[in-house]
């Protein structure tokens, strides 16, 4: 089961999260609240972003995408992210890797967004 590994056991921190409701809702980490709790709100930086998809931009029907980024220390360790909008619920895998392997804003920064996508906010932040 665990690949011949006795001691193996699964490690419970940085459980993406989905609600699959209308529009889904994604959360992966720390809340803006939980950082600055943990870590002082000095060594936390927030950012965030809020328009409507292109899913729903040409509609009578616009529904806004919030997002949001929580980092903290000098090397902005990304500790949290949430979304509510079209797409978060598929949005999050990918980046759930990504934070769970250690992610900083810099590498979020450093990645080629895919345009025109909702997830493309989190690395244009």
């Amino acid at each position: 089961l665990f690949n011949g590994q006795k001691d193996a056991h699964m490690d419970y921190t940085m459980i993406p999260t989905v609600v699959f409701s209308h529009p889904p809702i994604g959360t992966i980490g720390l809340t803006e609240a939980e950082a600055i709790a943990e870590h002082g709100e000095d060594n936390v930086k927030v950012y965030t972003s809020s328009f409507a998809s292109m899913y729903t931009a040409v509609t009578r029907h616009r529904q806004m995408t919030k997002m949001k980024l929580v980092c903290a220390g000098k090397d902005e360790k990304v500790i949290g992210l949430h979304g509510i909008g079209h797409g978060m619920d598929e949005i999050l895998q990918g980046f759930a890797v990504a934070i769970k392997m250690g992610a900083t804003k810099a590498d979020f920064d450093a990645c080629v967004a895919i345009h025109p996508t909702s997830a493309e906010e989190f690395v244009t932040m």
